[in-house]
């Protein structure tokens, strides 16, 4: 007799989550999501994947029904939600009398992580602490999945096409130790080429600026105007994430004052007009005057 397939439960399905989905159920795992509550960008990325035959999501009703169907949910949403969305699925598995798995993959601190699993342990639940590095993973890329926890293994050893994985540790809070040091390099250097280039604009310097970075950055000079505007387009959820470092280097007795001002970086940039574009949208913006000019507006 041929197993079943693990189900893969997606809280919730926007660009990153419909991705890892998408990676699982190309693997061979059933996903199901719903877009119960979701945007309109995110109702439309999920619903175009699960039209895709071989590698979509199974859309259901809502959260009762994913929690019903699956043996591992996997929380992926905006840090500042992190808490609200675990403590949704467990009280709903504490309705069904179900036992999933749980994974948290969200960008927040170790400390955070570990307060998420003391509430799924106090409810009996499994749990696992998860860490994205990388975009949405698509078949061909090089996105990976940190995990850590007494049962990391069993997410680690789903098959998925296009997402690496790599368990770090035992203990919930190690996989996002992970995320939050990658990202104070990846995101936090992202937003010092935004203060540098939008403060040479404004001085009357942009080109000798470009000239001079070019010299060590070529190919990051060449994008620098996609770059901002994509990191723009994310900068709300960014400001929680730049937060959640600052509280993680705090914690261990490096300065948090460096990262508190890379979220006030952040926060600026969600009240440009560049702050109102789907990353999809940003990504098509080329031209680093018209991103400069959007700055403005």
């Amino acid at each position: 007799m041929t197993a079943r397939p693990v189900v893969v439960g997606v809280v919730s399905p926007g660009a990153m989550g419909s991705a890892l989905g998408r990676a699982w159920a190309s693997g061979g795992s059933r996903v199901v999501a719903t877009l119960t509550g979701r945007s309109r960008r995110t109702t439309e990325l999920a619903t175009e994947l699960a039209t895709e035959q071989t590698t979509g999501l199974e859309l259901v009703a809502d959260l009762e029904a994913v929690v019903r169907a699956s043996d591992v949910v996997v929380s992926v949403c905006p840090p500042a939600a992190a808490e609200t969305v675990l403590t949704a699925v467990i009280a709903t598995a504490e309705g069904l009398g179900a036992r999933p798995l749980l994974v948290d993959a969200n960008a927040v601190s170790p400390a955070h992580v570990e307060h998420l699993a003391r509430l799924a342990a106090a409810a009996g639940l499994g749990f696992v602490d998860g860490a994205i590095s990388g975009g949405p993973p698509a078949p061909h890329g090089s996105t990976l999945l940190y995990l850590s926890g007494e049962r990391a293994a069993e997410v680690a050893d789903l098959p998925a096409v296009g997402l690496g994985r790599r368990i770090v540790g035992e203990r919930p809070g190690q996989a996002s130790a992970v995320k939050m040091c990658t990202a104070s390099v990846y995101k936090g250097g992202t937003a010092i080429w935004a203060q540098a280039i939008e403060t040479a604009d404004r001085l009357g310097v942009l080109e000798p600026v470009l000239d001079d970075l070019g010299q060590e950055f070529g190919d990051q000079v060449a994008t620098v105007g996609r770059r901002i505007a994509v990191a723009a387009s994310k900068s709300r959820r960014f400001v929680d994430e730049m937060e959640s470092i600052a509280a993680t280097q705090g914690s261990v007795g490096a300065s948090p004052e460096l990262f508190e001002g890379m979220a006030a970086v952040y926060r600026r940039l969600s009240g440009t007009s560049l702050s109102a574009l789907t990353p999809e949208e940003a990504a098509g913006l080329s031209d680093l005057r018209d991103v400069l000019e959007r700055l403005r507006a």
